[in-house]
Order: C-alpha cells, then structure tokens, then sequence
C-alpha cells in the first residue's frame, strides 16, 4: 500500500547507503497481479538491487502475485511448504516451483520428486492436514471419476491433467463413482485380476451403475 514515490525514492536512498536486496512484501494480501508486475517493472527500472517478492495469500493471490513479480523482475521469492504462514498463509512452494516450470519454463533447480514425503512431514509437524483438495499435494488433486476424464488418462497421462503427479513423487488415483463410465470400471476390474468380454461388462457397467 506504500506509495510508489516513495518506494523509489526508499531505494535510491538504501542503495546508495550499500544495500544489497529490497523485499516487496504485501504482507495482508491486498494486492493483485496486474497492479504488482506494473510497480516491481518500475522497481526494477530503477535500481540494480535484487528484488524480493513476499506475498500473502489473503485473497488466494499470492502464488499469482508471486509469479507477476518474477516475470516482472523479482530476483528472489518468499514460500512455504504449503502455503503455511500467517492468517491464510503465504506463496506454496510446490505451486510456484512447478508454475515457473510448465507456464513460463524457468527451472528453479527444485527437485520435487520426493516432495510427497516432504509434504506428509511437515503437515505431521505442523499438526495442520493437508486438505483433500490442496492443489498437487491433497489427496483428490490428482484423483479422477468422471468418465471422460478416465478414459482420457487411460490414453494419455497429460489427458485431463496439465501436471504428471509423478513430477511429485506422486500418481494419479482412478475413483469408481456415480461418474464413472466402462473404461474406468474395466480398468479396475482388469486390476483385480478379472478380465471381461465385452457383454459381461455390459453387465457389469448396468449392476455397477445401481449400486453407485
């Protein structure tokens, strides 16, 4: 909420007294990514220091406020794992890491791969579970039911799914539900060791369907 006058002048001063970083911190989550890559651009025309971005989460911007000041200059960003902070928390780690990564190609050099463990202990520790639909770490992120999608993933792993879990030491989970359709149920009955014809899991689909 700083003035931008005066956060430019804050920085000739600072610099010039030898500093070497400025953290841009929206510490109650007022901002939004449009307004915040305008005034980090401008940040970053005027000075030489590095630049950091500590966003909140007050309004779920802040993994959006994160990734705006990125690519408009931040040098440095504040996570968590999580999103664990003050009040609804800060920036996820697991989502801007994997953000930088499939919508704007910028490795950070994180490997998530066990980040599945990393996720179960910290949620132990912290004695705060993690929701069922927590973006790439609850558990319903990466579980499907409905049908099409099912069918799709079956195909394709990227069919209804942007990210593979497995970036996450993680893998998808086929649910059978009201929204299923036959390529899910033959699916798991193949997993249980039954393979149908096609009439018997007719059949089947019809009986599956009453008891959903």
């Amino acid at each position: 909420r700083g003035d931008t006058d005066f956060l430019l002048e804050l920085h000739e001063t600072i610099e010039h007294c030898g500093a070497r970083r400025f953290r841009f911190a929206d510490t109650v989550g007022v901002m939004e990514p449009f307004s915040l890559s305008a005034r980090i651009a401008r940040l970053r025309r005027s000075t030489g220091m590095e630049l950091e971005m500590h966003a909140h989460d007050d309004l779920g911007l802040a993994t959006a406020n994160t990734l705006a000041a990125i690519v408009a200059g931040a040098t440095h960003v504040n996570t968590t794992v999580h999103g664990l902070g003050e009040r609804a928390g800060n920036a996820p780690l697991e989502e801007v890491v994997m953000a930088l990564k499939h919508l704007h190609e910028i490795e950070t050099g994180i490997d998530l791969s066990n980040y599945a463990c990393l996720s179960t202990l910290v949620a132990n520790a912290s004695g705060r579970p993690v929701a069922w639909h927590k973006s790439l770490v609850g558990p319903g992120a990466f579980t499907h039911e409905a049908g099409i999608h099912v069918d799709g993933l079956i195909k394709d792993r990227l069919n209804y799914q942007g990210v593979d879990p497995n970036e996450l030491g993680r893998d998808h989970t086929l649910v059978l539900g009201k929204h299923s359709g036959r390529a899910a149920l033959k699916a798991k009955m193949s997993a249980l060791g039954y393979d149908l014809a096609d009439n018997q899991l007719k059949d089947v689909f019809v009986r599956f369907k009453e008891l959903a």
